[in-house]
């Protein structure tokens, strides 16, 4: 798939895990935040007082299924650098942080000729 292609689709799936955070009373606070490590998908809060909550959520978009699961394309190594890239997010945004930090990996997978699967895996690591 070509970069532009590749872009568009990524493009698609967050804007997508992006509504169905919305649509749960989150609001989304970053999109695609880059830094010289990499960069967050998304970045919400949700909740009020001690219920908030701070989410980062890396989001996986696939066109099929042949090299596994979106949700496998998170490995360890990829949850470190995520929980490294969320040090540095905070970092740069004093006092906007919530009581409570929590890690998503959200799945989109956008098979031909069917609706878009959305599966958001909450605190998944």
């Amino acid at each position: 798939m070509a970069p532009d292609a590749r872009r568009r689709l990524g493009d698609a799936g967050e804007a997508l895990v992006a509504r169905w955070y919305e649509q749960a009373g989150y609001t989304v606070v970053d999109r695609n935040w880059r830094c010289r490590e990499g960069e967050l998908d998304l970045v919400c809060v949700g909740g009020l007082g001690r219920d908030a909550q701070l989410v980062f959520c890396e989001v996986k978009t696939r066109r099929s299924t042949a090299f596994g699961s979106p949700l496998e394309a998170v490995t360890h190594a990829k949850a470190r650098r995520i929980r490294a890239l969320a040090r540095a997010w905070l970092a740069e945004h004093r006092g906007t942080g919530a009581p409570r930090l929590r890690f998503d990996v959200a799945a989109v997978l956008m098979l031909p000729g069917t609706a878009p699967e959305v599966d958001v895996v909450e605190g998944a690591f």
